[in-house]
């Protein structure tokens, strides 16, 4: 149990950038304010950013990465409004095709627990395909497009995710002691959570979906698919990012991704001395190599 309530203090910590957009949704629906309350969320939620990066909670390499999810929400925010698949209650000034600006704040919101939990939780990943991850990923995020003109290939792209993940395990710590769970679970437990965090935001009319507009409901539970594939288009760009570890920034020893070629750590072992060579004590046995 102690092990668990350390476990949820530090994903709390990891959420912070969603609480506190939860926050901000929560004020502009309560708070008498002189200009449109998706605008006000936009400017909130700009500040946060500017804050957790002054106050080195946030680092700039992922300041960059949450823009990035900015970017691709939006992107998605943008197709799936002009087909009708939700709408904005509020747009404000600062708005494209119907989707208020703050919106790609939602996914960004995914990409800073992302990197927080990478960080916090000491994250590694081992037996990682980064090519076929990424293009099953790149299929996923495609589907949510074509879905709507062709048929939808989430189940296909959900199985063949799975056969792409077989044996990589994302690994992590609480406090002194080392887990490990199927880096797929995680997708689904993520997904849920995302699933839930939603039924908040559309209660809070941070958007809504055609069943909402006359009176509140349940989102369906048909999105928590929806959302645990949405999550591995997160995990791959950041995965994408800390797979060059050593070789584009930082040192080798800071490197987080295995791929599924590359021995563990603890299996890596100094090459047999040549002859020739002087010889140094290191204090392990080299008459057996793996």
């Amino acid at each position: 149990m102690k092990q668990l309530l350390r476990f949820a203090w530090v994903e709390a910590q990891c959420c912070l950038f969603a609480v506190l957009f939860f926050l901000g949704l929560a004020l502009v629906r309560v708070v008498p304010l002189p200009i449109d309350p998706a605008d006000a969320l936009l400017l909130w939620c700009l500040g946060v950013t500017l804050v957790l990066w002054l106050l080195r909670w946030e680092t700039g390499r992922e300041v960059a990465v949450i823009f990035g999810f900015h970017l691709v929400g939006l992107a998605l925010e943008l197709y799936k409004v002009a087909q009708g698949s939700w709408s904005y209650p509020d747009t404000g000034l600062a708005t494209i095709g119907g989707v208020p600006l703050y919106s790609g704040f939602m996914y960004a919101a995914v990409g800073s627990y992302v990197c927080q939990a990478w960080r916090r939780l000491d994250l590694r990943i081992t037996g990682y395909r980064p090519w076929a991850t990424a293009a099953v990923a790149a299929l996923v995020y495609l589907n949510f497009f074509t879905s709507h003109v062709t048929w939808d290939a989430r189940v296909v792209l959900a199985l063949a995710l799975l056969f792409v993940t077989r044996r990589t395990w994302v690994h992590f710590t609480v406090a002194w002691r080392r887990y490990a769970m199927p880096l797929a679970l995680s997708f689904v437990l993520i997904g849920f959570f995302l699933w839930a965090a939603e039924n908040g935001a559309t209660f809070l009319q941070a958007w809504q979906y055609p069943s909402q507009e006359s009176v509140w409901t349940v989102v369906h539970a048909a999105k928590l698919g929806s959302w645990s594939l949405l999550v591995v288009v997160s995990i791959v760009l950041v995965a994408a990012v800390k797979a060059y570890e050593g070789k584009l920034y930082g040192s080798s020893g800071d490197l987080t991704v295995l791929r599924a070629y590359d021995p563990p750590p603890e299996l890596q072992r100094p090459p047999l001395p040549r002859e020739g060579d002087d010889f140094v004590e290191t204090g392990l046995q080299v008459g057996h190599q793996p």
